[in-house]
């Protein structure tokens, strides 16, 4: 286990934007000899140095940290480190909160206040903090958000849309969900623990129209029967039909349960008896996202650091509308002028999705037949965006 010693102070606040860059050698020097791993199970010879153990956050309350670190294969120390929450080397992987994964607390009190973990939240909060703490030089060179909640009126209430464009509600439905009860309206009152009848109803409709049996992550994917029943008894009630496993994720649970993994990992299970998708130990204060954050966004935008909000096409819990909707309008607010026209982008020689950049520094783009977690779906789509956002340059704009 490493401890909060100073040079982790930069690794470990950077471990909570999803994409910053800085040196890669302060988190090679940082790196524990202890947490490399000799040999994971199963994989093949690789090129690459790699790291797992554990961040010491709390020493009172002994909380620490999992994380995962890929160096990069050739001349790691030249390049950008990048962390990922939630491919590609110099990555660092973080199981954020406290509470999931192989992160741990042994007191457990502390799962029973956990602030919003939603992307579109901590990143730009974090990423604010960094600047402001300008003694450290975390050399923070820009954020990427994947299916955010910037605006949760906006960004929950596009869901609508969503679900009747793609057939998952009848028109009845779709007029229900938008003039008598929206969603954001629901959620608002049920973590008030007040929900009015007529949203009860509403959202009964459309639970039943939208069926368990559809990923809401992914409406276009098949599910894993035996997933859906497990997971919907212990997902939040708004969220039943929402969080669906697929059984290739159920191959990773039981590898990543496996003794020999854990051990080569230098992972522990403290307070939960197996690593699992989903966790219900921890109860989320959700009503914090109705802070919106578009405001910090523009702060970081004006202290000149680049903003990339993507959004997998067919995500109905965060759509793509509504993230579009709002990166224009924070554009229109700063006063950026339209630098890249709405257009396609590529991979290879199939279209990778569409995009949008404003004063060349804030974009949008979508990556089409991608879900919420869209690297899962969409691999090689997901690395020409994200390569693209490294390197400072526009998406493919031909094949």
């Amino acid at each position: 286990m490493i401890s909060l010693s100073l040079p982790w102070k930069t690794i470990v606040v950077a471990l909570v934007l999803l994409h910053i860059t800085s040196s890669s050698m302060k988190a090679r020097a940082s790196l524990s000899e202890l947490d490399r791993i000799a040999l994971l199970p199963g994989q093949p010879q690789v090129g690459f140095q790699q790291y797992s153990g554990y961040v010491t956050v709390d020493e009172k309350k002994q909380r620490a940290l999992f994380y995962y670190f890929a160096e990069a294969e050739i001349d790691p120390a030249s390049k950008p480190l990048v962390l990922w929450l939630n491919g590609e080397a110099n990555m660092l992987y973080l199981e954020t909160p406290i509470g999931v994964g192989f992160s741990y607390s042994t007191d457990t009190s502390s799962y029973e206040a956990v602030n919003d973990h939603i992307t579109g939240h901590y990143v730009p909060q974090l990423a604010e903090l960094m600047l402001q703490y300008k003694e450290y030089q975390f050399n923070l060179k820009g954020i990427a958000l994947g299916n955010p909640v910037l605006e949760y009126t906006t960004d929950f209430n596009s869901r609508a849309e969503f679900f009747w464009s793609h057939g998952l509600i009848s028109d009845s439905t779709y007029k229900m969900f938008t003039s008598v009860c929206n969603y954001s309206r629901y959620v608002s009152e049920y973590y008030r623990g007040s929900v009015s009848p007529i949203c009860s109803r509403v959202m009964s409709q459309v639970s039943r129209e939208t069926s368990k049996f559809v990923d809401k992550y992914d409406v276009t994917l098949d599910v894993c029967i035996s997933s859906v029943f497990s997971q919907s008894k212990v997902l939040l009630p708004q969220q039943v039909t929402e969080a669906i496993d697929v059984c290739v994720e159920d191959e990773i649970v039981n590898y990543l349960n496996r003794p020999d993994v854990q051990k080569a990992l230098h992972a522990r299970l403290v307070g939960v008896r197996q690593w699992a998708v989903c966790s219900n130990i921890l109860d989320y204060q959700l009503l914090d996202v109705e802070i919106p954050t578009t405001t910090i966004v523009g702060k970081l935008i004006k202290a000149g650091i680049p903003v990339l909000v993507y959004s997998g096409d067919q995500d109905s819990v965060i759509p793509l509308t509504g993230s579009r909707t709002l990166v224009h309008r924070l554009a229109e607010q700063l006063g950026l002028n339209t630098t890249v026209p709405y257009r396609v982008w590529f991979e290879g020689q199939q279209v990778g999705g569409w995009t949008q950049a404003y004063g060349n520094i804030l974009s949008f783009a979508t990556i089409r037949g991608a879900s919420h977690e869209a690297p899962f779906s969409q691999p090689e789509r997901s690395l020409v965006l994200f390569k693209s956002f490294l390197e400072g340059r526009p998406l493919p704009e031909v094949f």
